[in-house]
């Protein structure tokens, strides 16, 4: 309806002279003006009316014809009541909302990110480094077991219950310096004699003893190679040397040298005692030369210094006395 045209109140049938003292009906298409004097409603009910968005009157045709101003001041008190409800509705989940989800809000762990993001990220940071953590314990763990049995089964796998040989490409030896000759075989005696070294009870130790021998008999003695056929280290393994088939340079002696094969000890044994694994792997050296036909079976197991008492090298009566019961030995 236009405003140019004369309203007409709905109660009391007057002309409705200005705007500020009509009320209109919102009640869709109703359109109906009343004065507002004549809604019975107070002061205080009307200035909520203007103040109050969405809350709405109804004229007394919309509202199934109320004719009470009681009743319209029960249905608006009733509207404003639903109105505060829905209003502190929605302040309870903008406040639960801002504790929650406020991206504005810094995270105590981490004031550089948002709450969440921060929460998630300082979540994720630590989970990884803790597993990394617990991996590298594991890992070091593992290795350092690991570690340990390999270099003990390295060291004892000869242990004199075995014969195991390290053969000379093994100890990186040097090659000879020229052709050495043949030893005539079977022999029929076998020397017992100490290298007078530092003893050693690893393979990596008696690796490093072996090349010093090779180095000094060469380069000092003026040998062709080291001067011993096998040597026998504290590890209870057996060392290559020259070999079964060449002549050794143990006893200084062409004689002796052309007719024997020499086992070193490794270390000295004036007063020392060579291990059980020495003795036992000379054992097994012995039977082994025999079944290869490279040791006589009627060989003759014999000390150095019995051969040649006048030189002081060959000492070694600690070693010596281990063989005495020996049936070989003389």
């Amino acid at each position: 309806m236009s405003r140019n045209t004369l309203e007409i109140c709905l109660k009391c049938h007057g002309i409705i002279v200005d705007n500020y003292s009509r009320i209109e009906c919102d009640n869709g298409f109703c359109g109906r003006s009343c004065h507002r004097k004549c809604t019975e409603l107070s002061e205080d009910q009307l200035k909520v009316l203007d103040e109050v968005p969405n809350l709405r009157w109804h004229c007394d045709t919309c509202l199934g014809r109320v004719q009470t101003g009681a009743q319209m001041s029960k249905w608006l008190e009733k509207s404003l009541r639903e109105h505060e409800k829905r209003l502190e509705i929605l302040e309870q989940g903008l406040v639960k909302r801002s504790k929650h989800d406020d991206p504005t809000r810094t995270s105590p762990l981490c004031p550089f990110l948002p709450n969440t993001v921060g929460r998630k990220a300082v979540t994720t940071t630590v989970v990884f480094v803790t597993l990394t953590f617990l991996l590298g314990i594991v890992l070091a763990t593992t290795t350092n077991l690991f570690g340990k049995t390999l270099n003990q089964n390295l060291d004892n796998i000869g242990g004199g219950l075995i014969l195991r040989f390290v053969e000379r490409q093994q100890w990186l030896a040097q090659p000879p310096q020229r052709d050495i000759p043949a030893l005539e075989l079977p022999v029929s005696l076998v020397i017992a004699l100490p290298t007078n070294s530092e003893n050693c009870n690893t393979q990596a130790l008696c690796v490093l003893r072996v090349r010093l021998l090779q180095s000094y008999d060469i380069e000092s003695s003026q040998k062709l190679d080291i001067a011993y056929n096998f040597l026998i280290g504290g590890d209870g393994n057996v060392y290559v040397g020259r070999g079964w088939d060449k002549m050794g340079a143990h006893m200084n002696d062409t004689y002796y040298d052309s007719r024997s094969l020499s086992f070193a000890y490794i270390g000295s044994f004036k007063t020392l005692q060579p291990s059980d694994k020495q003795l036992n792997v000379t054992r097994l050296l012995l039977e082994h030369g025999v079944k290869l036909g490279k040791i006589a079976p009627n060989y003759r197991f014999t000390s150095s210094s019995k051969l040649i008492p006048s030189v002081t090298d060959f000492k070694a009566d600690a070693l010596y006395s281990s063989f005495a019961n020996w049936t070989h030995w003389s």
